[in-house]
């Protein structure tokens, strides 16, 4: 399992309870799922009730029906994770459709759903932001982020815009579920190419901030310069330097950045926002 879904998990883990929604306990059929009446009755008995006196498992079954209600009408895909174990709890009929699968299935996937159907390198974007939200646990807020998801008809990567909040908080007030609806992005519109760049761009950034972090603030300026094409001559002119100085300075930032081009002086200086 990539690693950064495994950090999501070992939040969950830390910071909710221990018992919350059996997903064994549901019976799904395509575009439902219900609790079946024997765990129904295990679960009135182990889950405390709310200040309102109604239990837990009520209170997740009229958030599903809420969703159901109006999601034919919802031009996206409806997706509620079980924030217990990180496993998908419900997803309306034209995600299912889209992957091919039934919501039993996907329930009995677990966490390998992730892995399945979303392309890991993106997660490296929008998980910390799904962690953030559940830690400052707040009602209005919403994240965004762009994803990756196969389908199955292509076996393709298609990219969505998600957006995702806390649809639903335990006894104690701690996230219990989460909400997601997901449209897809038009492989021809401009916004898809655009959210693969910025995607590697990310990812270029936290794989590489250390190297950027180790140069001087003199040595940023002169990486600007480099990449914008001025020789040391030029830089040497601009900077109020020596020819040498320059030539020095050049030799350094590429050692520290370890750039063996010109390419790679101008992806640094791109990514991190000096041209």
């Amino acid at each position: 399992m990539n690693r950064f879904f495994k950090q999501l998990i070992a939040w969950i883990n830390s910071n909710t309870l221990k018992l919350k929604i059996p997903t064994t306990g549901y019976e799904c059929k395509p575009g439902s799922c219900i609790l079946n009446l024997q765990v129904a009755a295990h679960m009135k008995q182990t889950l405390p009730a709310n200040r309102t006196g109604i239990s837990l498992s009520v209170r997740v079954n009229e958030k599903i029906a809420s969703i159901k209600k109006v999601e034919q009408d919802i031009p996206a895909v409806i997706i509620v994770h079980n924030l217990r174990d990180a496993t998908v709890l419900y997803m309306s009929p034209r995600g299912l459709k889209i992957l091919g699968v039934s919501l039993e299935e996907i329930v009995e996937m677990g966490q390998d759903y992730h892995a399945h159907f979303f392309n890991a390198d993106d997660a490296k974007d929008y998980v910390p932001k799904i962690l953030g939200l559940l830690e400052r646990n707040n009602d209005d807020e919403v994240i965004s982020f762009f994803q990756q998801v196969k389908h199955a008809k292509s076996n393709e990567w298609v990219w969505y815009l998600s957006c995702t909040r806390i649809f639903m908080r335990d006894d104690e007030g701690l996230p219990m579920l989460t909400i997601t609806n997901a449209t897809p992005v038009d492989a021809q519109h401009h916004i898809a190419a655009k959210a693969e760049r910025l995607l590697e761009e990310n990812n270029f950034l936290r794989q590489h901030h250390q190297l950027f972090d180790s140069l001087s603030k003199r040595e940023k300026e002169i990486l600007r310069l480099m990449a914008m094409g001025n020789s040391s001559v030029e830089i040497a002119k601009e900077l109020y330097i020596s020819e040498m100085t320059a030539s020095t300075h050049r030799r350094n930032i590429k050692r520290k950045l370890n750039a063996e081009s010109n390419y790679d002086i101008t992806r640094f200086a791109q990514a991190f926002d000096l041209i």
